[in-house]
């Protein structure tokens, strides 16, 4: 079975990447360059697919600076740092990108449809304290329509399916998950902040340092 699997490097999008790989998919890996400040995440990307061993890599690149709207597309927009969970619950943050899962989508989409594969995998996460409105089901269940009707395959009766093993798992249980599947955390990117070191004050660092911590687990990543 052929996948293409969204892969930006962090710690959900590697462990789908090694979730398909244990289904059994042979596994095409597609990545973002849009200009986004956390652009490092792409070096993790390029290396937890060569640790995976797919099949190939393609990155796309665009810039979605032009646009803005999003903290990690306009640095005049400051990023969230040192906020509670409870805070991070509150609201859609300043990182979101406007339909950021939709445009990833539609280019897994295209190029699962070039290499006839039949599934696209992507780590979207429900339950994540950020609460984006491209991670959740409803938007999951919409764009699979999208891939039924919006494509040769689909209307031939053989739509490409969306995968999305993580959306209604706790971030620890994403860590668990991957524990099991071999995912090498150490080579993972999770930190917005457009650093080296990850700066482990941005909403998503301390997402990844709470799941780990509660899991009594050492984060093998080094914080500023």
């Amino acid at each position: 079975m052929k996948a293409v699997i969204l892969l930006s490097g962090g710690l959900d999008s590697s462990t789908i990447l090694y979730k398909a790989k244990t289904d059994g998919c042979e596994c095409h890996a597609i990545s973002f360059d849009y200009q986004q400040r956390h652009r490092r995440e792409l070096q993790s990307a390029l290396l937890v697919g060569e640790k995976a061993g797919v099949i190939k890599h393609q990155v796309v690149n665009f810039d979605l600076r032009q646009w803005g709207g999003s903290a990690l597309t306009d640095d005049a927009i400051d990023l969230p740092q040192e906020r509670s969970l409870d805070e991070m619950s509150q609201n859609i943050p300043v990182t979101y990108v406007p339909a950021r899962n939709t445009i990833f989508l539609s280019f897994a989409l295209g190029y699962a449809e070039a290499i006839a594969a039949e599934r696209v995998y992507i780590g979207v996460n429900a339950l994540d304290y950020s609460g984006y409105p491209d991670c959740r089901p409803d938007y999951i269940q919409a764009m699979q329509e999208v891939f039924r009707l919006g494509t040769k395959q689909g209307r031939e009766g053989q739509p490409i399916s969306i995968v999305a093993p993580l959306i209604n798992l706790k971030k620890t249980e994403i860590i668990q998950l991957g524990n099991q599947l071999g995912v090498p955390w150490e080579l993972t990117w999770s930190c917005y902040a457009g650093g080296n070191i990850a700066c482990g004050v941005c909403d998503s660092c301390r997402l990844r340092l709470a799941a780990f911590a509660e899991l009594e687990l050492k984060d093998p990543l080094h914080y500023a």
